[in-house]
């Protein structure tokens, strides 16, 4: 016999003799726990008879009584159906609730009571509701149940004229209560969906109300057991890509004085343009006009009556002059002359 195939057979006979002296303890442990419980006082809970949903009605056949230990009822639970189902009215799941889970009071509604979005809500919380889409919504993987945290970018101008992009996380691990207007926690098909209502403190609330309008909010899925916060800080462009403040203002300030030259370079254009369409308004008014003139007949002319010329007639009158009232008369004396004057005669 080979000496490998002897080692073989001694390590198998070893590790079965090994097994069975563990199954041996492991049973009187077992026999050890059961003979203690006989000892322990024992009491009954009410759990679900049957997988029981958001919105379901209690009743008697779909809950049941089992033994529990008297030390370790949960808190809120039922010991009797009876109990679980006392009150005017009935009591409707608040949640998913599975088969022999105890039923409890923050599971269920009140007697009466419907099971709506307030009924699920803590002490003191709020709910609110927050715009999503297809990516800022987790692509549609946030149920209700759920724990996120809220981011919020924003985009700011700086003193230097320069936009500026960041991330900041707003809150963390909000509870979600409904999204759109689904509140069933069993629900697990991933929907797209356009709105997530969380719930918030009262301050919690106004935050979110007030950041919804200074920028854009998206959620960030948390693990199922993380509920603790954690530090964070805010997240730039140059977080991005290593580049520094101004490397950051320098290439925004190219990207503004392109833009810039861009609308000059456009308005310029629209001048253009609004010169040329008045242009051809103006030569389209005056073809109007000449069409319109080209189509109006000419009046026949009218023949004006002959003018008549008056006709002055110049009558020339002879008047015989008034002979003057006195005369001068002339004698020679020798040959000097001597002149008189003298009334004339009638």
């Amino acid at each position: 016999m080979r000496a490998n195939t002897l080692i073989m057979i001694v390590l198998a006979g070893v590790f079965g003799v090994l097994a069975v002296v563990l199954a041996n303890i492991w049973l009187a442990g077992q026999r050890n726990a059961m003979a203690q419980s006989n000892g322990i006082q024992r009491d009954t809970v009410v759990v679900a008879a049957m997988p029981l949903k958001f919105g379901d009605t209690l009743s008697a056949d779909k809950l049941r009584e089992i033994p529990w230990p008297a030390g370790a009822i949960p808190a809120g639970a039922f010991k009797t159906t009876k109990d679980a189902l006392a009150g005017e009215g009935a009591r409707q799941a608040l949640q998913a609730i599975s088969t022999n889970e105890p039923v409890l009071a923050s599971k269920i509604t009140g007697p009466g009571q419907r099971a709506t979005l307030s009924a699920v809500l803590g002490e003191g919380m709020k709910a609110v509701s927050i715009r999503v889409n297809d990516v800022l919504g987790v692509a549609g993987f946030v149920f209700p149940g759920d724990r996120v945290d809220v981011l919020l970018t924003q985009t700011v101008r700086g003193g230097d004229g320069a936009d500026k992009s960041f991330v900041d996380v707003l809150l963390q691990s909000m509870k979600v209560l409904a999204v759109d207007q689904v509140a069933d926690e069993s629900k697990d098909n991933p929907t797209v969906v356009k709105s997530v209502t969380l719930e918030a403190s009262t301050k919690d609330a106004q935050k979110l109300t007030l950041a919804a309008g200074a920028g854009q909010l998206s959620l960030a899925l948390r693990q199922a057991a993380a509920s603790q916060g954690e530090t964070t800080q805010r997240v730039t462009l140059s977080d991005l890509t290593g580049e520094t403040a101004a490397d950051v203002a320098a290439r925004q300030a190219e990207l503004d004085r392109k833009a810039a030259a861009e609308a000059a370079a456009a308005a310029e254009r629209k001048r253009a343009d609004d010169k040329m369409a008045g242009l051809t308004q103006a030569v389209e008014r005056v073809g109007s006009r000449l069409d319109e003139l080209s189509k109006v007949k000419p009046a026949p002319a009218v023949a004006s009556e002959p003018q008549v010329k008056e006709v002055v007639k110049e009558v020339v009158k002879y008047v015989q002059p008034e002979p003057p009232a006195r005369a001068t008369v002339g004698v020679f004396r020798g040959i000097k002359l001597e002149t008189y004057d003298v009334p004339r005669q009638k």
